[in-house]
């Protein structure tokens, strides 16, 4: 038995809300980014991935016109900071409708570290960073698709495994429904079947769900 949810009869609010509860776990992009009058914004955007190998190129979708789209398109640069479970009150934080002349660096009392190629500063307590130009934008519905191809990545040399960023030591955050957060649970290796190794045959378990 299923619930069925129909866009058209909900509105785009409840089935913004539906879809977020659906689309689970989404990593957060804590957007820096810097104004024409020189104020350094910072931004948790959970609709996040990348975009593009070669070149590299991210990209995250900003809902509505808000500071971080306003000041990457007007200056073409923008860093995206790793949101790790230990700031998990600040990154929310950073998300408070605040006016455009205050600084979320300030406000959550955090630290500015200068980037390596890119204006904006990045979050010295965040373990990885990744800074961007504009790469381009993409308008779609009610939102904005930012992508940006990454100039530079910086990694904290404590949470490198074997010349490799460590999730465990990253310790992520990510963005749940509703006003949920979550950190990582246990870790699985499960290497790919390649075709040369298929077993001949795949029974798979199928989990029952609750009705």
């Amino acid at each position: 038995m299923r619930s069925d949810f129909d866009p058209g009869q909900l509105g785009p609010r409840e089935f913004y809300k539906f879809l977020t509860s659906v689309v689970v776990p989404r990593p957060i992009a804590w957007v820096s980014s810097t104004s024409p009058a020189g104020v350094d914004n910072l931004a948790p955007h959970s609709f996040f991935t990348v975009a593009s190998v070669d070149p590299p190129i991210i990209q995250f979708t900003s809902v509505g016109e808000k500071d971080s789209l306003r000041n990457i398109e007007a200056t073409g640069e923008f860093v995206v900071n790793l949101a790790p479970a230990t700031l998990i009150q600040e990154v929310n934080a950073t998300g408070t409708n605040f006016s455009s002349d205050v600084s979320e660096f300030d406000a959550a009392g955090l630290t500015r570290e200068p980037s390596a190629v890119v204006r904006p500063p990045r979050v010295k307590e965040s373990p990885a960073v990744l800074e961007c130009s504009l790469h381009q934008t993409l308008r779609m519905g009610d939102c904005v698709l930012v992508f940006g191809a990454v100039v530079h990545g910086s990694v904290s040399t404590g949470v490198l495994r074997s010349g490799h960023p460590d999730v465990t030591g990253l310790d992520p955050l990510s963005r749940l429904g509703g006003d949920e957060w979550s950190t990582l649970g246990p870790i699985q290796d499960l290497p790919r079947i390649r075709a040369s190794q298929w077993p001949g045959s795949f029974t798979p378990r199928i989990p029952r769900h609750p009705e």
